[in-house]
């Protein structure tokens, strides 16, 4: 595509293209493997209006959009924010995932600054709930969630900044243009057609490295032979009596799965259940039951983990309301918007953060923020030996209390790219540190920081490299970033 002198793109968008790989990579996606069996590419042509000139294009309004778009735009950013849903939030709201995942290491509030803020607000809101544990995990800070209030709490954030801050819903980025090593343009598809977004700064929050990857940055996805952890299609449901379900101890329903097993309530034998979560008077978020196999990158594979993954929780019903007090008059009230993806793309940045940094709680002279969950890597196929598998790493790999690994900045750039960031589930990790730092909490904070820095490299014109590190420490910090360290 080129720019032509009115300000439009006169271009080519091919129905089916060609794939972009990570560099050296072999074609492992069944995406791409779709793509090749198509002998002839359509061609189709068309202008498209460069419909908004921003500093900072953000990609993508989950939690890391959301607190890229908060941070740059109280730095003074001109920002546009892309959500393919009809909502802000990803997987706590469309996604009717129950739950936070841990803000606090027990002693520190680690997912500080918008995190902090965005917990409180949901507080107040009355959108959030006790989790029903003891002991360590107690002091975690784990919080349910009721995702309409959470959208309202989004809205309204977004809305607070908006002189700085434009977003829309149902807007989804469909491709990039790039000269050299700069992206120029991002190509959004919405209901009033296809149109561009020029920046100086393009921040890819899209969970699964959208951005990055069809800009030909180098990614990582999933194992050596590409199995990705499995999906979970989350859903609402009614009627629960949350006095005796607490009274029986339903935080041990596991235990009671190989009676169910054995009675053929399930066609696959799970073993891993997260289980039920109180999300309202009577009401239950379930993160139950997983979709093996699926592919987040690959809308096909999405459609049948979306079917499956409907079908199977009439299996769970069943299981709950015939082995478990307090959901004997159950009722399934909805399934999500959104499948729960754990995992796809992850970047290759200017650093890999990994598992030994993990076990030794590493600290970084580039740090932008601290986590401490732990390594939570679902099982990517069912069966006795990747659950026990999944059991030992979630236990062994646990932190005590005040614990936490560093972040650093490079884990944010991704290869090959002078003017792109990404945030949230894909920045640069190996398998293991991305089943701790995936969760929402670990969103806000690679979030925040990319916005800071993409703010930085707009003051100054600059590549994202070019950003003084000791400037974005101190500019998280204001916010209030926990960084003990600097």
């Amino acid at each position: 595509m080129t720019l032509d002198r009115r300000g439009f793109l006169a271009g080519s968008l091919a129905a089916v293209g060609t794939a972009r790989l990570a560099s050296g990579a072999e074609e492992t996606s069944s995406q791409d493997t779709i793509r090749q069996e198509i002998a002839a590419p359509v061609l189709f042509q068309r202008r498209i209006p460069i419909r908004h000139e921003v500093d900072v294009f953000i990609a993508g309004g989950g939690p890391s959009g959301i607190a890229a778009a908060l941070a740059a735009a109280r730095q003074g950013c001109r920002v546009f924010l892309a959500e393919r849903q009809n909502c802000l939030g990803g997987m706590g709201t469309a996604g009717l995932l129950p739950l936070f995942m841990t803000f606090s290491d027990g002693v520190n509030f680690v997912a500080d600054g918008i995190g902090r803020t965005v917990l409180t607000r949901l507080r107040e809101a009355g959108g959030t709930g006790p989790i029903w544990e003891t002991g360590k995990k107690a002091e975690y800070q784990k919080r349910t969630i009721r995702a309409e209030v959470l959208k309202r709490v989004y809205d309204e954030l977004l809305l607070d900044e908006r002189e700085r801050v434009d977003f829309t819903f149902e807007t989804r980025l469909i491709d990039i243009e790039k000269q050299g090593d700069e992206v120029t343009l991002a190509i959004l598809a919405a209901k009033s057609g296809i149109f561009a977004i020029k920046a100086h700064i393009f921040i890819d929050c899209t969970g699964d490295a959208d951005l990055a990857a069809w800009a030909d940055a180098p990614f990582e996805k999933g194992d050596a032979d590409g199995n990705m952890m499995a999906g979970t299609l989350c859903s609402l449901w009614a009627n629960v009596d949350w006095d005796k379900a607490r009274q029986f101890g339903f935080r041990n329903q596991e235990g009671l799965l190989p009676n169910a097993f054995k009675d053929k309530v399930f066609t696959i034998e799970d073993r891993h259940l997260p289980g039920m979560y109180l999300v309202g008077d009577g009401v239950a978020g379930g993160n139950i039951g997983h979709t093996f196999g699926v592919d987040g990158t690959n809308e096909q594979s999405v459609t049948e983990a979306l079917i499956r993954g409907r079908k199977i929780l009439l299996e769970y019903e069943q299981y709950y309301k015939k082995y478990l007090q307090g959901f004997e008059t159950m009722e399934l009230v909805s399934t999500a918007a959104q499948l729960g993806i754990r995992e796809t793309r992850r970047i290759v940045g200017d650093y890999v953060l990994n598992l030994d940094d993990y076990m030794k709680r590493a600290d970084f002279e580039d740090e932008i923020g601290r986590y401490c969950y732990g390594v939570d890597m679902h099982a990517s196929k069912p069966g006795d030996a990747d659950y026990k598998k999944y059991v030992e790493d979630f236990e062994n790999l646990e932190y005590e209390p005040g614990e936490s690994y560093g972040i650093p900045y490079r884990t944010l750039l991704p290869g090959g790219l002078s003017n792109v960031l990404v945030a949230g589930r894909s920045v640069s990790t190996d398998r293991y540190v991305n089943g701790s730092l995936r969760v929402m909490p670990g969103c806000f904070i690679t979030g925040q920081a990319a916005g800071a820095a993409a703010a930085l490299a707009c003051a100054k014109r600059a590549g994202t490299r070019e950003i003084s590190i000791e400037e974005l420490q101190v500019c998280l910090k204001k916010m209030g970033a926990y960084l003990p360290n600097s």
